[in-house]
Parts: C-alpha cells; structure tokens; sequence
C-alpha cells in the first residue's frame, strides 16, 4: 500500500494513489463510474479553473476570502489553465448527471495545488468552491467551454473556409460548367455560382452560431444550488461575470433568471441546433465536392482533388477525396451528437438538469470536429482542387438540356423532340437544333450560349 495514502471525507475513509492531486471524492468517483473510460474534456476541465479561479476573485474582492488563500487559487488554476495536470482528472463522463464528481475533482486538485503554493490549508469545498454549486458551476463551464471553443477555434476556422472559397471563386469562377438537378443534366452554371452556394451556406452558418452564442453567454453561476443564490454574496454574480470576461477576453453576464440556466440546458441544445446546421452544409460541400472528383474516368471528372495518400492496399495508383469523406464523418457525428443533446436536454427535472456530463462531451465534441473539418477542407480540398476543362467542355457542349433556352422560340414540345433526338444520337444540342428548326446557325449560337445561359432571363 505504500503507493497509496488515505484521505477521508464526510462518508469516511478510503484510499487513494500517493501522487494523485485529487482527494477522496474524487477516488470514490473513479471507483463507482468505470463505465467508459472517456474522461471530460480537456476546454470542459480548463473552463472548470476559469471558473474557480474568478470565483476566488469575486469573494476575495468581496471580502469572503483572504488575500492570500485567492492568490494561492487563482494561481493554482493558471497552471490547469496553462495545461497542466489534465492527468489528475480521471472521472469518467458517465457520472452522477449533476457533474458534482467533476466538480469537486477540480475542487481537490485546485486546493492541493494551492495549499502547496501558499503553504497554507486550502479546503475544496469551503475555500475552492466557496459561494458555488456544483448546480450552478457545471452549466456554467458547460457555457464557457463551448464560447471558448466556439469564438477561437470554430468561428476563426469557418471565416477560413469562407475565404477560401472566395478566392477559389476569384481563380476559376467565370468557368461554365453543366449544372445538374436530380444527379442529372440540367442548365449550365459557372463555377462562382456553385461555389457562392456553399459560401452562403457557411456564413449562414455561423451567423446562426454567432446568434446562439448569445444566450450560451448569460450564466448561471450565482444561482447555487437550486437557482436562489444561497450561501452566495447578492454581488458574487455581477462581479464573476466581470472578473471572468476579463480573463477570457469574452463578454459575459450573469443570468436573468438562474432557474432557467439550472433546470434546463435550452441555450446549449440551441447551439447544438445551429451546430447540426453546419454539419449538414458541410455534408452538402463534402458530397458536391465527391461526385464532382469522381472518375477519373467513369465519372464525373469535372474537378481534381490534391492527392495526399495512396487510395487503396490493393488497386496501385487509386487516389480517394479522403479531405471530403473524413468531413462527411464528422457531420454524421456533429448530427448524431445533436440528437444526444436533445434528449439529454429533456432531462431537466424540476431545478436540475441531471445529463449534464454527456451534454458537455458531445457539444464540446461537435464544435472541435466542425473546427478542425473546416480548417481541412478549405487548406486541403477548396484551395487546392484543379478544373478538368477538357471534361467541363465535353459534356457542356453535348448537354440537351441547353434546349430548354429554345422554350421561348419554338415551344416546349418541340425543344423536347430536339432533347431527346440529341441524347440518342449522343449529338451536340446545336447541330439537332440546326437540322430540326429553320434558325439560323448564328442565332443558334446565341441563344445556346452557355455563359449567357448561366446569367437568367430570356
């Protein structure tokens, strides 16, 4: 046992690694949950010292906690924060709903650290956690993960992806290629107008997630344990949400109604929402982007994807669209993550929410696959696929589908007879056009024109 030390807490004695930062709670949490092996995440226990260590900012400059006891947590957490002793948080994500395991492991880990710094006691619960639940502090870091990784990680990664089709736009946009409805034929469309489609569904997107983020930012921290604030100072909100916005560098406020932000978990499955928004655009991008590489031969082949790995263990020289089917999984996961939240979302029953853990993991989750797809996809697929003009041309100028822009002319059922006369004699639209009508070749021209065709009107 001489690996081991006993630690006690109000259900007795136990014991727990000798080198371990946490206590007994904790080590009680590790032995009742081994259900997973999935610990929270990283932003989740990094949000969990932003919390303590404002909340030991707040009660110091209130007057509830000695100068020297805040200096010593606050720089406890700057350590957790800085990415250190991410080892020491080993509970597992299917744990008691409340989050209180996760909770009070940062509530060990931060006071051992800082009675180690200040050498003097540091209680988890009385100094730590001082004028908190673990009711009000899990939503709250659950809130402040997600703006983390939302405002540096997802937004920057998205607005890379919106340039980056902005510039693949400048590069190849005035192209004219075969636009295609049901998989099949249809009028011509350039290049910018395929890409500006994808563009607006990105920034749609994330003014969507910006607009979500609204609410994520009202807190609950104040509200204790079941929304009314006991054993917390009337001003221990006000001044968290100050003190905190500072050291995040994001603007944050307590809640109206802390009831709301502890029953219930509404403002995350709203960004979960708009979060499921961006997985279906980017499935969207992901499949356009596949069917416009495929072939080389067999396929469309209107586009080539960088190639960045061998395609296959047994077919040499086979070369996948690896970048868009990897973001096609992370979509599938970003949507089956969303549907976890939902539920999980329901589980507020009267003044908790009791599936807050799983709702962290999954949110947390969703917004870094979408972060680090979009940063993928724009570096590796948008920016660096090449135009196959020599295909684009070949079946543009044998798309039948270019009659529909004789409607006008010489009416509908003809231009079909036209159609379907240049698919069986597999013949440019033009030359049937020229053969089966009396105009004349030079206004043919004209009005089959695919550039002009791609601008509207009659």
């Amino acid at each position: 046992m001489s690996n081991f030390r006993t630690e006690s807490d109000s259900m007795g004695e136990l014991q727990v690694p000798a080198d371990a930062l946490y206590q007994a709670q904790t080590q009680r949490a590790v032995n009742n949950f081994a259900i997973s092996g999935l610990t929270m995440p990283k932003q989740f226990i990094t949000a969990l010292a932003y919390i303590k260590q404002a909340a030991a900012q707040s009660n110091f400059e209130l007057n509830h906690l000695s100068k020297s006891k805040a200096t010593a947590i606050e720089q406890a957490c700057q350590q957790i924060i800085d990415g250190e002793h991410y080892e020491h948080f080993p509970v597992d994500i299917f744990q008691t709903g409340s989050g209180t395991s996760s909770n009070m492991n940062a509530n060990e880990v931060i006071a051992t650290l800082a009675t180690r710094i200040g050498n003097e006691s540091i209680h988890p619960n009385d100094d730590v956690n001082m004028g908190q639940s673990s009711n009000d502090v899990v939503p709250t870091a659950i809130a402040l993960s997600s703006a983390i990784n939302v405002v540096y990680e997802l937004l920057p990664s998205l607005e890379k992806l919106s340039q980056s089709l902005e510039q693949k736009k400048a590069e190849v946009g005035a192209i004219v290629k075969t636009g295609r409805t049901h998989l099949m034929d249809a009028m011509p469309v350039t290049f910018e107008q395929t890409l500006s489609a994808w563009q607006s569904q990105v920034n749609n997107a994330a003014s969507g997630i910006r607009h979500s983020l609204e609410r994520v930012c009202e807190l609950a921290q104040g509200g204790t344990a079941v929304g009314t604030g006991i054993n917390a100072d009337g001003e221990f909100a006000s001044k968290f949400a100050k003190n905190l916005s500072a050291n995040v560098g994001i603007s944050f406020k307590p809640s109206s109604n802390f009831f709301y932000n502890i029953g219930s978990q509404d403002a995350i499955v709203a960004l979960s929402g708009q979060l499921k928004v961006l997985a279906v655009a980017q499935m969207k991008i992901a499949n356009d982007l596949r069917w416009m590489n495929s072939g080389p031969l067999a396929g469309l082949g209107e586009i080539e994807l960088e190639a960045l790995q061998p395609g296959s263990s047994i077919m040499p020289g086979k070369v996948n669209p690896v970048i868009p089917e990897a973001a096609a999984m992370v979509s599938a996961q970003v949507i089956g993550n969303d549907a976890t939240i939902t539920v999980a979302g329901q589980a507020g029953n009267f003044e908790l929410n009791v599936m807050l853990p799983v709702i962290a993991h999954n949110i947390l989750q969703s917004v870094e696959l979408l972060a680090n797809s979009a940063q993928a996809l724009a570096d590796k697929a948008i920016a660096s696929f090449k135009v196959n003009q020599p295909n684009i041309d070949k079946a543009l100028a044998k798309n039948p589908i270019l009659v529909t822009a004789l409607n006008p002319v010489i009416g509908y059922e003809k231009a079909a007879k036209i159609a379907k006369q240049a698919y069986r004699e597999a013949r440019p639209i033009i030359d049937v056009a020229e053969q089966e009508t009396d105009l004349p070749r030079e206004e043919l021209e004209k009005l089959l024109n695919p550039t002009k065709l791609t601008q509207g009107g009659l």
